[in-house]
């Protein structure tokens, strides 16, 4: 009976599991469906969510309509490097936060929380003066500087760094090796996990902003994605058709989830070292 009652339930959780996966799932699908479409399917009532012919046209006028590929170079661009700043930063700042004693470090670490606190638009003004400053409006140094250092990153790893027993610092520090050396041979593979998720999710981050590339780009070469979709949705009085949009939305989301499929692999290696650890 008792068996019978833990089949049960795990049938039960498994079925809302699905529904709730297939719910999640359903707007994806009808994007990329809507993708496929010809443009006149569009909007045909009753909706459906499969389309009647297969039409990769509108993948091939993405293209055509708009520089895409400029702007997924951009955003490739943009988000891989300021994704390795901000692990390099992250992982550097939390190690010493964690494992380093020095007079000041709660304030610091403090300090650094803050960053999380402050209101996102407010900042925007100051950094498009120093931009200015710097001479590097309309770049894509201007999108980079500004991602290379993520307050929730160096909160997550110095977390997860923290509870790294001590005895792994003295007996590399037994045999003989350096303070790099014992923060990039023994602490970071320990803290891969932490490392991944921040990377991960700081690298969909960066791809998915608009603000930033809003206000500090200005010609079609250096706009990202986000930005250059808004121009293939519809510049001046010209309205592009949706489905030839939903296709550029399609293509936007392949490099987060090939990253994020890669990230996760990475992600599961790095917690099985984490629970041999103990």
């Amino acid at each position: 009976m008792r068996r019978q009652t833990i089949n049960l339930s795990r049938i039960v959780i498994e079925a809302i599991m699905i529904v709730v996966i297939a719910v999640i799932a359903l707007p994806f699908f009808w994007v990329i469906s809507t993708s496929l479409r010809l443009p006149k399917e569009s909007f045909t009532l009753p909706p459906s969510f499969f389309p009647t012919s297969f039409d990769f046209e509108n993948y091939r006028q993405v293209f055509v309509i708009v520089p895409f590929q400029n702007f997924v170079m951009n955003s490739v661009l943009v988000s891989s490097l300021s994704t390795i700043a901000q692990v390099i930063l992250t992982t550097s700042a939390a190690y010493a936060l964690s494992r380093i004693e020095f007079k000041g470090r709660g304030f610091l670490f403090l300090l650094i929380l803050s960053g999380m606190m402050i209101p996102y638009f407010s900042t925007v003004v100051p950094l498009f003066l120093i931009m200015k400053t710097l001479g590097v409006i309309d770049t894509r140094l201007s999108l980079i500087l500004p991602c290379m250092l993520n307050p929730f990153g160096v909160f997550l790893v110095r977390q997860f760094m923290a509870v790294i027993p001590k005895s792994y610092d003295e007996a590399a520090y037994m045999d003989g090796a350096s303070r790099y050396r014992i923060f990039w041979s023994v602490i970071v593979p320990m803290a891969r996990p932490a490392i991944v998720v921040a990377s991960v999710i700081w690298f969909v981050r960066v791809w998915n902003e608009f603000f930033y590339p809003l206000v500090f780009i200005s010609t079609w070469e250096k706009m990202t994605l986000p930005l250059g979709l808004t121009v293939l949705s519809g510049y001046g009085n010209v309205m592009h058709p949706v489905s030839v949009v939903l296709a550029g939305i399609t293509l936007s989301i392949i490099p987060p989830v090939l990253f994020y499929l890669a990230g996760q692999r990475y992600l599961v290696q790095g917690t099985s070292l984490a629970g041999i650890k103990g």
